[in-house]
């Protein structure tokens, strides 16, 4: 019933979706990392595949985090980018489950929500490429880059293609949609 209220096109993107309900109230994709919650060994396994590690945050009842994966991975030339360049991790802002951070840490999800200060659904963290590349520090200081919030498809596949290429490292994201388009 709930797709009935998007318009024609989304509802097509909608019955593309690979998403599932899971029981805890988020949609996730079946190919997102299935992971012991340690977020330096995610990042090692993801740099061996030669991939990106990054991290998702959503929350029960997160109407814009339904609309990422309804839509925004419903589309092939997005999800297809994001599997082949990107280790996905989807944490749950109030979640209890125990993730041992970078730094050896180990927390329930709500706390290492706090400690990476983030405050809104969908937020996506990227990290370094490598474990190696990590700077010393915590939270905030070791992404690459942040995305707080939801962007409609092209902005969608342009910001992981901006972190996949690594144009973080000579641009900020504004320049890169103003030269390469989003």
């Amino acid at each position: 019933m709930a797709g009935a209220l998007l318009p024609p096109a989304a509802q097509a993107e909608e019955s593309r979706s690979t998403a599932v309900l899971n029981d805890d109230g988020l949609y996730e994709q079946p190919w997102f990392l299935q992971s012991f919650l340690d977020l330096r060994e995610d990042l090692e396994e993801a740099a061996a595949k030669g991939k990106h590690f990054a991290i998702i945050w959503e929350q029960k009842g997160c109407v814009y985090c339904k609309k990422m994966h309804l839509v925004n991975f419903a589309r092939p030339e997005i999800q297809d980018y994001v599997r082949d360049n990107f280790e996905i991790l989807q944490l749950n802002l109030f979640g209890a489950r125990q993730v041992t951070d970078f730094d050896g840490e180990a927390l329930e999800e709500r706390a290492l929500a706090r400690k990476y200060a983030i405050a809104f659904t969908p937020t996506v963290q990227f990290f370094p490429p490598s474990v190696a590349e990590l700077p010393n520090g915590a939270g905030r200081d070791l992404e690459v880059m942040r995305v707080p919030g939801y962007f409609e498809p092209p902005e969608f596949l342009a910001m992981f293609r901006f972190v996949g290429t690594k144009a973080y490292q000579s641009m900020s994201f504004g320049d890169y949609l103003a030269n390469v388009g989003g």
